[in-house]
């Protein structure tokens, strides 16, 4: 049997307008402390975006899911996290904010393959 780690994640959604709460799911991002290891994936549905807000900003919400993408990745991509190790770069993003672009709760489970979990979330809770 293969050892699986704990690993923790979270859903990464959009909020188009605040004020009606409604949302969808755009990414998840995995943090495995065993693997040293953080990453997320998103994928923006346009057409669900525009059916809750026709006026809503494509691009800058592209642009905010990029960089939760590049702020697991580290380095130049991290900004001012670059340095921080992958856990305190995961805790900065499931941070409560109230912004278009939000986390989820965080959930747990058992992997042996974090990456493999990841493409497995995005598949089962956003595409």
């Amino acid at each position: 049997m293969t050892e699986r780690d704990v690993f923790e994640y979270a859903l990464v959604r959009v909020v188009p307008r605040m004020e009606r709460g409604e949302c969808f799911n755009a990414g998840v991002v995995v943090y495995c402390r065993a693997h040293a290891y953080v990453a997320a994936r998103t994928h923006l549905d346009e057409a669900k975006l525009l059916a809750l807000d026709p006026g809503a900003d494509v691009a800058g919400v592209r642009a905010a899911l990029r960089g939760v993408e590049g702020l697991c990745a580290g380095g130049e991509r991290a900004g001012q996290a670059a340095g921080d190790d992958p856990g305190r770069r995961f805790r900065w993003l499931i941070a409560p904010r109230s912004t278009v672009v939000q986390p989820g709760p965080v959930h747990t489970g058992l992997t042996a393959d974090p990456e493999a979990e990841l493409e497995r979330l995005l598949d089962l809770l956003v595409r």
